[in-house]
């Protein structure tokens, strides 16, 4: 039986729906890279869809504390309805992956309360917290450079980077790469921070992909730039 979301659906019923899709040998590999997710994304999106734009049910959704339905929940807010207490609450509770980064990307970044957000979850002593904030910080670099001080990031890149946990360590990596490429000033400093620190310098890059290591994601970006001029 496949169970049909509409905007009146209640909390069990999202859940029945994402019931039915779920997929073992999915979550089995999502589990790998920390994500007890078992649903298609594709999927999950066309149940939010036909769920529309609804605060309270998100609300609800995201109460279970369950991650496919928060990600129904993410989708199904409103991002400019939330204070900046609400933004760092859900940001605090969203742990896994898929939750923190969708959250980052769908609500924080398009938030009135970004930078007032950034400046809290850099700061804060869990990583996982802190690499929200890092990651709120890259897309700063490109978007809103003028609220940083780059040179002190590069600062703090080049001391903590290197024995960062695994998901701040990505998120600061970001930042670096994203000031290496936007910042031409900066450029060389970054390339050198990250030749110096080699982090991600052997991480496995399927052909047609760059690669994630600073120096030549730096090279690559810049070099698309300017053939496209």
């Amino acid at each position: 039986m496949n169970t049909v979301l509409t905007p009146q659906s209640s909390v069990a019923d999202v859940q029945a729906a994402l019931a039915e899709l779920e997929n073992p040998k999915m979550r089995a590999v999502n589990e790998k890279h920390g994500d007890d997710l078992g649903v298609n994304l594709t999927k999950l999106r066309a149940l939010a869809k036909a769920l529309k734009s609804n605060q309270e049910l998100s609300e609800e959704l995201w109460a279970t504390g369950d991650t496919a339905t928060r990600l129904v929940a993410i989708l199904i807010c409103k991002p400019k309805g939330y204070s900046l207490d609400e933004l760092e609450r859900w940001l605090r509770e969203a742990k896994t992956p898929k939750v923190q980064g969708w959250f980052v990307n769908y609500v924080a970044k398009k938030s009135k309360y970004l930078e007032e957000l950034r400046k809290v979850l850099i700061a804060d002593q869990d990583p996982i917290v802190a690499s929200a904030g890092w990651e709120l910080t890259a897309h700063q670099v490109v978007k809103a450079p003028q609220n940083l001080d780059l040179g002190g990031l590069l600062d703090t890149i080049e001391a903590d980077m290197k024995s960062a946990p695994e998901r701040l360590q990505w998120a600061m990596n970001n930042t670096l790469a994203q000031i290496g490429i936007e910042h031409e000033q900066l450029r060389e400093r970054a390339l050198t921070i990250g030749e110096k620190l080699q982090v991600l310098a052997d991480y496995p890059t399927p052909p047609g992909c760059t690669s994630p290591f600073a120096p030549i994601w730096i090279n690559e970006m810049v070099s698309r730039k300017s053939a496209s001029v």
